[in-house]
């Protein structure tokens, strides 16, 4: 195995949000200009827009599979290879057909990047840093945001702009190609697959050469690996349900407070405030700045708070912003001040869902699950977050016809209650335990003996 530093294990590990993050960002601002040129109608442009979430559910689910069968090292240069395909052919797509089903493919190695990565992330991190390294995946993910931002602004003034607006995602999947060709597999799938001496090699690497650390995570993984690869069944047993509750629940919550539908009316309002659009684009450049700097706090934090404390936190920011949103809508006469306010609020509630939901989530989704069903735990709590984006964007605008954007923010604000009571009943805490730690409580929770594997398989 080539040694390659632990930085550059985690930034191409990684990397694959930065492409999820660029594209869903990507489509908002290319969709403008492809609906003139293809001549889109409105079920067109809608279609356009969610077949990256029809691939990416596809993606995820495929990916327990592979995951558990071929290994999480070849399974990323499976999806750099998928994303430079869909990415070069969407921008040269010459018609609806063609640009939809290039989007499809686009979207499944969305869905394999984000059941792979957080997983991969977390069996090669030392336990002291899990958080922080899970948290670089959505840290990618917001600097994708921004950058997909940033070329939308710059591509604004070009009639072709659109293409180069999607075909733009080629280049980091080819970055990502070549730096997954020197990526160390994962030791707890390589103990899986009886190669142990490569497994401490890489433990030795990850862990700066702590042979006692090593010694000791490497016991944890022997244990946890001589149990059978579980299915369906044990996903959904005595034993695992804690786990399922909790990466299930925050997969649907990130999703139904309302970040998407939310982050989507941002041009609208700043608009609203007086602004053009040009001065609208160069805002939500300024919101993806602020994405950026609050995920890198969010990973400063990761370690040092509990993960139910920093999703109850982030549910109430989120909560209080949409009331204060939903109060000016209702009762302002449409000032300029409370446009003004809006616009802040606005900003805050983004602020608030990027440094706890939007990175919490994927952390417990990689790490809550015990091995050996962590491929299609990931895989299900990935689809079920995309299937839940995808029903959110689809219900988003019959709401707003039925009830106003007002009324919206209010119901959006209920749901972040309903989360801070979920996740203080029904979440487990994970921070400062290894992943085999996590899964040997899951066994005291159900009654299970560590020596009785047997009730697990």
């Amino acid at each position: 195995m080539k040694k390659v530093s632990n930085g550059f294990i985690y930034s191409f590990g990684a990397l694959g949000g930065l492409l999820f993050g660029y594209d869903i960002a990507s489509i908002s601002g290319a969709i403008l200009f492809i609906e003139k040129q293809l001549h889109l109608g409105p079920w067109q442009q809608g279609m356009v827009v969610s077949s990256v979430l029809i691939g990416a559910i596809i993606g995820a689910l495929a990916t327990s599979k592979f995951l558990d069968t071929y290994g999480r090292r070849k399974l990323l240069v499976w999806a750099s290879i998928i994303f430079f395909i869909g990415a070069i052919t969407s921008g040269f797509a010459p018609d609806f057909w063609v640009l939809l089903i290039t989007r499809i493919v686009l979207g499944v190695g969305v869905g394999i990047t984000s059941a792979l990565i957080p997983a991969y992330l977390h069996e090669l991190a030392p336990k002291s840093m899990h958080g922080a390294v899970a948290t670089m995946f959505q840290l990618m993910i917001m600097i994708g945001i921004l950058l997909a931002y940033i070329l939308n602004y710059t591509f604004a003034h070009m009639y072709t702009g659109w293409r180069w607006m999607l075909g733009f995602a080629a280049l980091p999947a080819a970055i990502l190609y070549v730096g997954a060709l020197f990526l160390p597999e994962s030791p707890r799938f390589l103990v899986k697959v009886g190669k142990k001496d490569e497994a401490r090699s890489v433990l030795m690497n990850t862990n700066k050469g702590d042979e006692g650390a090593v010694n000791k995570a490497m016991s944890e993984i022997e244990e946890t690996a001589s149990q059978k690869t579980g299915g369906w069944k044990e996903l959904f047993g005595k034993a695992v349900r804690p786990a399922l509750i909790t990466g299930l629940g925050a997969a649907v919550f990130q999703q139904v407070i309302g970040s998407n539908s939310v982050i989507f009316y941002a041009p609208t309002i700043f608009t609203d405030v007086g602004w053009g659009v040009i001065a609208a684009l160069l805002a939500h450049i300024g919101i993806g700045v602020i994405n950026v700097a609050v995920t890198v706090v969010a990973m400063l934090l990761m370690d040092k708070v509990d993960r139910k404390k920093m999703l109850i936190f982030g549910a109430s920011g989120m909560g209080l912003s949409l009331i204060v949103m939903y109060t000016i809508l209702k009762f302002d006469s449409g000032s300029q001040t409370a446009a003004m306010v809006s616009a802040i609020a606005l900003t805050v509630y983004i602020a608030f869902y990027a440094c706890t939901w939007a990175p919490i989530t994927w952390v417990l989704i990689g790490e809550v699950f015990p091995l050996n069903i962590r491929g299609l735990g990931t895989s299900l709590c990935s689809a079920t977050n995309w299937l839940a984006d995808m029903v959110v964007s689809l219900t988003f605008p019959m709401m707003l016809s039925a009830w106003g954007l007002d009324n919206a923010f209010l119901f959006y604000a209920v749901v972040c209650g309903i989360a801070i009571f979920f996740v203080h009943a029904k979440f487990i805490e994970t921070r400062g335990k290894s992943l085999e730690g996590i899964e040997l409580d899951l066994h005291k929770r159900a009654g299970i003996k560590e020596s009785d594997t047997s009730a697990i398989k």
